[in-house]
């Protein structure tokens, strides 16, 4: 849950590095909450909760896949790759799941280093 809140605490922050878990967390969470969400809308018949929570998160999310192109040393306009129909989304993922550069890049520390905050 951490790593979701962290991520909000850093609503519009698009600069420096988003590890791996953190980028993952934030999705299984937020995935998590649009079916839970989505079942409440259905139970009162108006699918509201659901899109406004969406709306509401939608700046976090495009941040920490910012940050997270900056930890594989990729500029974050490559986010708008996602995009292009069909192979856009599935090439975003690709770059979602590989690894951070080791050490510095010219997007900062490297976040799994020693002096950066680790969650249980």
């Amino acid at each position: 849950m951490n790593w979701y809140l962290d991520v909000l605490k850093k609503y519009a922050v698009f600069e420096g590095r988003a590890r791996r878990m953190e980028f993952w967390m934030f999705a299984l969470f937020h995935i998590i909450a649009i079916v839970l969400l989505g079942i409440v809308d259905a139970l009162i018949g108006t699918p509201i909760l659901a899109p406004l929570y969406s709306l509401a998160v939608l700046i976090p999310s495009i941040a920490v896949t910012v940050r997270r192109l900056h930890d594989i040393d990729y500029v974050g306009w490559w986010f708008f790759i996602a995009f292009v129909p069909v192979v856009g989304g599935l090439i975003l993922l690709i770059f979602m799941v590989l690894p951070g550069t080791a050490g510095n890049n010219r997007f900062g520390s490297n976040p799994k280093e020693i002096g950066a905050p680790q969650h249980a």
